[in-house]
């Protein structure tokens, strides 16, 4: 009777005109240049046919901000195990954060008496990079997307890295999300905020600090 899906914040898309912080009313464009946003903006518009066609069966979207956990290793906590943390001259790259339990609790609550909608998951607050980089004791690399676009296009070219020029709209226009209708209309309110939730990571991973 009930559909749950892990969807993302990655959904909206890394776009300049979204909003700061964005809500569930906007779109889900996804970005092209990136496949996991592309994909999971295509997952929801079959949601979205799905809910048209089948009315019936019920659905809870859960469109994710970065999750960190005691034991949580990936892509973006990888980011503050470097040196210096890399960022676009005049962004200010915020994150938003959801601890693992507080997300655990909350498809608990989906898959069972929660109400349906879309809703996104993130703790209340943002961490910017260069606060994410006070906390670390570590600097911030910042430059000029200009030139982190030719550096990235060269690499790529030479396969250097795997990255390419558009990884630039990651560190820029990364989505933020809004936790309003999570805690208003959900009715749960994550334990931990977007900073708590970084700080309990980084107790727990003291080798990522300077």
């Amino acid at each position: 009777r009930r559909l749950v899906v892990s969807s993302s914040g990655a959904a909206y898309g890394y776009h300049a005109d979204n909003p700061v912080p964005i809500t569930e009313d906007q779109p889900v464009r996804g970005t092209t240049a990136f496949a996991y946003s592309d994909h999971k903006a295509q997952v929801e518009h079959l949601l979205a046919d799905a809910r048209r066609e089948h009315p019936r069966l019920e659905q809870v979207i859960l469109r994710i901000g970065t999750i960190l956990g005691e034991r949580v290793d990936n892509q973006i906590t990888a980011l503050f195990h470097r040196p210096r943390l890399l960022a676009i001259r005049g962004s200010a790259s915020p994150f938003v954060f959801i601890w693992d339990t507080d997300l655990v609790a909350i498809i608990v609550r989906a898959v069972s008496d929660g109400p349906t909608g879309i809703y996104n998951v993130a703790g209340t607050g943002t961490l910017t990079i260069d606060q994410i980089a006070a906390r670390l004791g570590k600097p911030t690399l910042a430059v000029p997307e200009w030139a982190l676009k030719a550096v990235l296009t060269v690499g790529r070219t030479l396969r250097a890295t795997r990255y390419g020029p558009e990884q630039t709209g990651f560190l820029r226009y990364r989505p933020v999300l809004d936790n309003t209708r999570l805690r208003t209309v959900f009715g749960y309110t994550p334990e931990l905020t977007s900073a708590e939730a970084f700080d309990r990571w980084l107790a727990g991973h003291p080798d990522a600090r300077a």
